[in-house]
Parts: C-alpha cells; structure tokens; sequence
C-alpha cells in the first residue's frame, strides 16, 4: 500500500501493559495528534490516518495547529495548597528558591526516566 502522504517528524514508544500494550505514535509538532497500534508499522499507518484527519479538522477551523518551536522557559503549574508548602520548606531547608527546587526536582525526574524504563508489551501465545 503506497502512502502518498509525507509524515512530520513523530516518535514512537511501546506502552506498557497497563497502558494496553502495542506502540504509540506521537507527533510533538502537532499538539494531541496521537495515534497507537499493536506493532510500530500499524501505529504509523493509524497515525498516518490520524494526522490526516488533524489537518482536515485545522483547516476547517483555519488554524495552523503547528506547536511553538520557541520555549520562554516559564510556565504556571497550579498545585494543592499542602504541596506547595511542602515544596516551599524543603526549599528553606536546602537554601535556595521555590523556583530553584522545583526546577532541580524536574530535571532529576527526567534524567531517571529512559526508553529503557518503558517496558515491552509481553508476547502471549
């Protein structure tokens, strides 16, 4: 089957058993386009047909849809009130900002995670 449609730059990633197993496609240029399968060739052709249908529904509503390929470096995150002082005292403790702690927090829970901590959907005979 001959796909005249070129695709944008997109990632694929196994889910998890928890996540239904298969493969997810992503396309981080086009926010929530997104599309899965059971095998990373399925999950192309389903996001084929995905962003298809997200350039369709753009066009009619007159939109770009692309995401910004500029970050300001600054967004506001909303959180409850208990976590928030929690992250403010141990903030104090450490010595540095609110700002600074959280920022350090992310970038260590981001360094953990890997494509290796994905685990492959499980074969069943």
């Amino acid at each position: 089957m001959t796909n005249e449609l070129s695709l944008p730059r997109f990632e694929i990633r196994p889910l998890t058993n928890e996540e239904g197993g298969g493969y997810l496609i992503e396309f981080p240029d086009f926010p929530g386009c997104i599309a899965d399968g059971e095998t990373p060739e399925e999950a192309i052709s389903e996001g084929r047909d995905a962003f298809l249908s997200y350039q369709r529904t753009l066009e009619e509503l007159g939109r770009s849809g692309r995401a910004s390929e500029s970050y300001s470096g600054q967004w506001r995150q909303r959180v409850p009130k208990s976590l928030h002082a929690s992250l403010a005292r141990r903030a104090m403790q450490e010595g540095v900002s609110l700002n600074t702690f959280v920022a350090t927090l992310l970038a260590e829970g981001l360094g953990r995670r890997s494509v290796t901590d994905v685990e492959p959907p499980r074969k069943t005979a």
